[in-house]
């Protein structure tokens, strides 16, 4: 019996067996090697008070195996003082080594610790290139 018959056994149809596979497929690319390394790059220089990394490839048409369109959100004391645009060329900066090689678009909510605890932001907005139907959440 194969992995997926034993743990998706109760699915009957192909279909939902294909939307089953697509949906751990993107959960495990979504923390792969890449998304490791600018979580890694961004602790070290910003020594953030709170961190959110997340991949967002799989809402891209033909990219779910990819690492490619990243969100970031980041809270540190470093960006005390600092406009949005002076943050978000921070963070870039942090990261130009991965924008300059696999990461094709990287949205940046960057906000200082005193403003994100005063203030705190509502959800993001969807990738303005995201698919309308989504495989997992």
């Amino acid at each position: 019996m194969s992995c997926w018959r034993r743990t998706f056994g109760g699915l009957r149809s192909n279909y939902t067996m294909l939307l089953a596979k697509r949906a751990i497929h993107t959960c495990m690319a979504r923390y792969g090697p890449v998304r490791d390394r600018i979580v890694q790059r961004l602790q070290i220089e910003f020594k953030p008070t709170h961190l959110e990394v997340d991949c967002e490839s799989h809402n891209h048409a033909g990219q779910d195996d990819d690492e490619r369109h990243f969100y970031v959100q980041i809270v540190s004391n470093n960006f005390e003082g600092l406009k949005t645009i002076q943050m978000h060329r921070l963070v870039n900066n942090c990261l130009r080594e991965e924008l300059a090689g696999p990461v094709h678009a990287l949205r940046i909510d960057a906000y200082a610790t005193s403003q994100f605890s005063r203030d705190p932001p509502t959800v993001p907005p969807k990738c303005a290139h995201t698919r309308t139907e989504r495989i997992s959440k």
